[in-house]
């Protein structure tokens, strides 16, 4: 069946059927984070037993490729995906009301399930890899859905078939972005070798120690909000911000800084600059969360 498919829903949508959702790409701090969802009519569940789904990161690449093209061809299988830019994540987590990640998972599994309701499937049961207590988790999304019935589990991809399907379709995805990922920065020597991108590999470490700026901080491919980034900050230019109050008290006030800034291309209009939250009157990263609401407004 696919994703985003314009075909008529099949048959078997309208009878009872599951879903699996995980994600990939939690812990880098390189690429999107991608959650995908795996559903089929509750009456196929031991058919998808036999096709050998397993949590994506037990298996190789080419095996997981090969996976999701079976699943894709499969017209008893419908699938979709939600991928969550770097700069949405790192925006997000320095907002003044911070968005965590967990709340960005549960958000995404919720928009997952009205994706696929809105498509007239009918779900009765969706089965979850927990995030945070499981619990809780399940008692939150049977409020929102009180007709569904939900598993939420550790290790639930390497529990439930249709779970380890939605790994494989978020894991492959994931793979694909960042294999097709343009870096839309024009500095010279950028390359592409940046590893696994998990803070740990050292091949990562290299890459960001080598595309750092010392204005604008990382490319648009790094979760500059990761705690993996701060050591790389200590060498980069400090900006500061005027406060709110100020511009509260001063109508229409400008700082010399934000004039530098709009001889550049950037607006100086007001942009609830209380969003971005400032430690030590501000450093690089948070110049770059900046500079992404103000590119991202106009």
């Amino acid at each position: 069946m696919g994703s985003e498919a314009e075909a008529p829903l099949p048959k078997w949508a309208s009878t009872p059927c599951i879903m699996g959702i995980d994600e990939a790409g939690r812990g880098p701090v390189l690429g999107p984070m991608v959650y995908g969802c795996l559903y089929c009519a509750r009456s196929y569940q031991k058919a998808l037993a036999t096709l050998n789904f397993a949590d994506s990161k037990t298996l190789k690449e080419e095996k997981r490729e090969e996976l999701f093209e079976l699943l894709k061809a499969d017209e008893s299988i419908g699938w979709s995906v939600d991928v969550i830019d770097p700069r949405e994540l790192s925006a997000k987590m320095l907002k003044k009301h911070k968005v965590n990640l967990n709340e960005m998972s549960h958000d995404s599994a919720t928009g997952l399930i009205k994706r696929v309701l809105n498509k007239g499937v009918l779900l009765t049961e969706v089965y979850l890899d927990t995030v945070g207590d499981p619990d809780k988790y399940r008692i939150k999304l049977s409020e929102r859905f009180p007709s569904i019935k939900f598993v939420v589990a550790k290790k639930a991809d390497s529990l439930y078939p249709v779970v380890s399907g939605a790994s494989i379709v978020a894991k492959v995805t994931r793979d694909k972005a960042l294999r097709e990922w343009v870096l839309e920065e024009t500095a010279e020597n950028m390359h592409r070798s940046f590893g696994s991108g998990y803070p740990g590999d050292p091949e990562t470490k290299a890459w960001l120690e080598h595309h750092k700026h010392s204005v604008f901080g990382f490319p648009t491919l790094v979760r500059f909000s990761w705690g993996t980034c701060n050591s790389y900050y200590k060498d980069m230019v400090e900006v500061l911000w005027e406060s709110d109050k100020v511009d509260e008290d001063v109508p229409n006030s400008s700082s010399g800084k934000q004039l530098k800034l709009r001889n550049v291309g950037f607006t100086t209009s007001k942009r609830k600059s209380e969003e971005i939250e400032s430690s030590a009157k501000g450093s690089c990263k948070f110049f770059q969360a900046r500079k992404l609401e103000l590119l991202t407004h106009f």
